[in-house]
């Protein structure tokens, strides 16, 4: 196994590069999209599990955290969402092989709620972070509120920018004051060593923050934060609950995801969008985040794709599109090709879920 990681990580490109050649092939496999694709579903579901291994084995690199980012989780988060949401197209496929398209809800209502789960879990061990691309990838940048960490204050104790020529001036003379204030006493040295012994345990640890104390530093913006988050976590388990109950063809399940998902993305907005004229702390987000912001949003195309509207009206657009180029020679047949894969991909629950 050790050879095998040490491989994977000397040949992240090469692997990279087979796994996507291998993921779009699956797509051209006999089959696929028809009533009895257990055998293509179950190839499609190997090969992401192995691409979500080889990216843990990418991501776990030894010694490629920069100093100050967070621990390590000992339960490997991404890989297990990773595999619970590969998992789940073939758990779908299965179910509505041997036990109907109804009774198919209930086992997708359990891999729904095991993902909630494990998700709302890494939520908590993360200190309450923005989950990106649903927790599949790990959130490690520190001091994403825009607050200064221990290791720049214990540089620059002013707080004030480095780079600065002011700065620098009152960081030399604070450092020059410093120094001759502890070399006149005659106990310098035991007190630099006892100084160092207790800020290099302090240092190593991160302190993550609980839920009174994002509360507590931001106020009503940190506590709209947690709620959005929750329910943008919770939104496909009450999505699949709704469907089971009411049926794919019935409006209700696809207003309700619309309506959290709305709000989800309008509390983000809220708590990280400054208002003249008011002191309240606002959500720094980091580089990551806000590319995840930009996904969430995207997410919501995926409406255009479940029913009952792509049945209604994204369907018929669809067709009449593929009617219309289906004279063109190369393009036409591209085009078919592309409406019979969409067609056959929005069968599925779990390729529309956005979850």
């Amino acid at each position: 196994m050790e050879a095998y990681k040490r491989w994977v990580r000397e040949n992240k490109d090469y692997v990279h590069s087979l796994e996507s050649l291998a993921n779009g092939l699956t797509w051209l496999l006999p089959e696929r999209f028809s009533e009895s694709e257990i055998g293509p579903e179950a190839v499609t579901t190997i090969l992401g599990i192995i691409t979500a291994i080889n990216e843990h084995i990418i991501d776990t690199t030894p010694n490629q955290n920069i100093t100050g980012s967070v621990e390590p989780h000992s339960f490997p988060y991404p890989l297990c969402l990773s595999a619970l949401k590969d998992l789940e197209t073939l758990v779908e496929v299965v179910a509505q092989h041997y036990y109907g398209d109804d009774k198919k809800w209930n086992f997708l209502a359990i891999t729904e709620a095991t993902k909630v789960l494990v998700r709302l879990s890494l939520f908590r061990k993360s200190g309450y972070k923005m989950l990106l691309h649903g927790g599949e990838t790990s959130n490690d940048v520190m001091d994403s509120d825009g607050s200064t960490s221990q290791h720049q204050m214990a540089v620059n104790p002013k707080g004030l920018h480095p780079w600065n020529l002011e700065g620098r001036a009152l960081s030399a003379l604070s450092q020059f004051g410093e120094k001759a204030r502890t070399l006149s006493d005659p106990m310098w040295l035991r007190r630099v060593q006892h100084q160092q012994a207790i800020m290099e345990p302090a240092a190593s640890r991160v302190v993550k923050p609980t839920l009174s104390t994002i509360v507590e530093k931001k106020g009503l913006r940190g506590a709209l934060f947690l709620i959005g988050e929750v329910l943008f976590i919770t939104r496909p388990l009450v999505y699949v609950l709704f469907i089971r109950k009411y049926g794919v063809r019935s409006w209700t399940p696809w207003f309700l995801s619309l309506a959290f998902d709305c709000v989800s993305n309008s509390v983000l907005s809220l708590v990280t969008t400054t208002v003249a004229g008011k002191n309240e702390k606002m959500i720094h987000l980091s580089a990551p985040e806000n590319d995840e912001v930009k996904r969430r949003k995207l997410l919501f195309v995926l409406y255009l794709m479940r029913d009952p509207f792509f049945s209604k009206y994204t369907r018929r657009k669809l067709e009449s599109t593929e009617k219309v180029l289906e004279p063109i020679p190369v393009i036409g047949f591209l085009t078919a090709k592309i409406v019979e894969l969409t067609i056959g991909a929005q069968t599925r629950y779990t390729y529309m879920s956005g979850s």
